[in-house]
């Protein structure tokens, strides 16, 4: 080929491909811009969602603040509603505990109080039958002068009759004197046992407990089965309870209800019993000790 023709050939396709490169620059370059604003767009709405999303979590922050808050105020507030009711409560309630407290102490001294007054009563019955064995004696015949064989000085009824009468004015000692002559000399009468009773009673009236018990016991011995019995049981338990020994003393008022079950000393005997807070009931036969 005619280099010239060459040459001519390449100079008229260069403009061609000068102009081809240079579209495809202004493409390329038109590409590059819809790119970047789409990434601007994108940044763009991410952002905003940035945004939002931030605000929505401050916004949870916020009311989980404000709920923490109401929840402390709403714990005092139960808080202090409790302790003002819990108050409220137990202050009526120590009350009763008080009163009930004092009314078992109340409780307790009247039943002793109940008991005092059942043996004062016993001990009233007791003068009231000795007033009419007093007055029976006073009517009795006068007693026959006194004689050298050695006979009592007066009659039974006379004798038991004055020893009735200074026990009554406060002469203990004359009083126990003339029983004692009356058991000498009149020792298997009636009367024989009121006497002996009337000994014990003169030694626990003026708090000889021991020698009380001794006559006691001298009264169940000497005559086991008389008016008195049953008065010696229930007057024996009360001076062994009085000199401590409860369970001995309990035995005695025992044995009056076993043996007198509806007699007056059975129902002081059980009063005793319940006093002491002990059972009433008894096994229908037991063995006394003496």
């Amino acid at each position: 080929m005619n280099p010239r023709r060459l040459v001519w050939l390449v100079a008229l396709a260069i403009p061609t491909i000068a102009f081809a490169q240079r579209k495809e620059i202004q493409e390329l370059q038109r590409d590059m811009g819809l790119l970047s604003e789409q990434v601007r767009e994108i940044q763009r709405v991410q952002n905003e969602k940035f945004a939002a999303l931030q605000a929505l979590v401050q916004q949870i922050l916020d009311d989980t603040r404000k709920t923490s808050t109401s929840v402390a105020v709403l714990d005092s507030t139960v808080r202090d509603k409790l302790s003002e009711q819990e108050r409220k409560v137990m202050a009526p309630i120590a009350g009763v505990n008080t009163r009930v407290e004092q009314m078992a102490n109340e409780f307790g001294m009247l039943k002793e109080s109940v008991g005092e007054t059942n043996a004062r009563l016993g001990k009233l019955q007791q003068q009231i039958v000795d007033l009419g064995n007093a007055v029976k004696t006073m009517q009795a015949p006068a007693a026959p002068p006194p004689t050298a064989s050695g006979l009592p000085p007066v009659p039974a009824e006379t004798l038991y009759s004055n020893a009735l009468r200074d026990k009554s004015g406060g002469k203990s000692e004359l009083a126990l004197q003339q029983f004692r002559d009356y058991l000498t000399y009149y020792g298997s009468t009636e009367l024989a046992p009121e006497a002996q009773f009337q000994i014990a009673e003169i030694y626990y009236s003026q708090g000889d407990l021991e020698n009380a018990l001794q006559e006691y016991d001298a009264l169940l011995e000497k005559f086991p089965e008389n008016s008195k019995t049953a008065d010696a049981l229930y007057m024996k338990g009360q001076t062994l309870v009085k000199t401590g020994k409860r369970t001995a003393g309990a035995a005695e008022f025992r044995e009056v209800i076993r043996r007198f079950p509806r007699s007056d000393m059975a129902t002081k005997a059980r009063a005793q019993l319940k006093a002491m807070g002990l059972s009433t009931m008894v096994a229908p036969t037991s063995s006394r000790k003496k």
